[in-house]
């Protein structure tokens, strides 16, 4: 059940940042995969990496702990960066394991750091 709960987690905190408005002046059209990496070896460790021209970025791996135990958790570490319409770069850096999701957001030039 914990499992679920934390994978649940990390999918809304992933589909938070890819809703995210482009940059002022850019076509959400015009957007291109600059960079895209996967590595899945199905046994419970995985990572993966994207990069956009618009400036999005994600970065996020994952591994099952402590498997064949009771105690078997997935504990995944990450972070996603966009621009706001506004110019400011937001990053938000996290990890999800068998204590719940804990992110840190850090705002770019004239903007604070808050912790969720």
């Amino acid at each position: 059940m914990k499992l679920l709960v934390i994978l649940a987690c990390v999918a809304l905190a992933s589909a938070a940042s890819l809703g995210q408005a482009p940059p002022s002046g850019s076509n959400p059209q015009d957007v291109q995969i600059l960079r895209y990496e996967t590595d899945n070896d199905g046994l419970g460790s995985y990572k993966y990496a994207f990069e956009l021209s618009d400036g999005t970025k994600k970065e996020e791996q994952g591994e099952l702990k402590n498997v064949g135990t009771e105690n078997e958790a997935m504990s995944v570490k990450g972070s996603y960066s966009w621009t706001a319409p506004d110019g400011v770069t937001y990053v938000v850096t996290y990890v999800a394991d068998e204590n719940g999701f804990n992110p840190t957001i850090e705002q770019g030039p004239g903007g604070g750091q808050n912790r969720g």
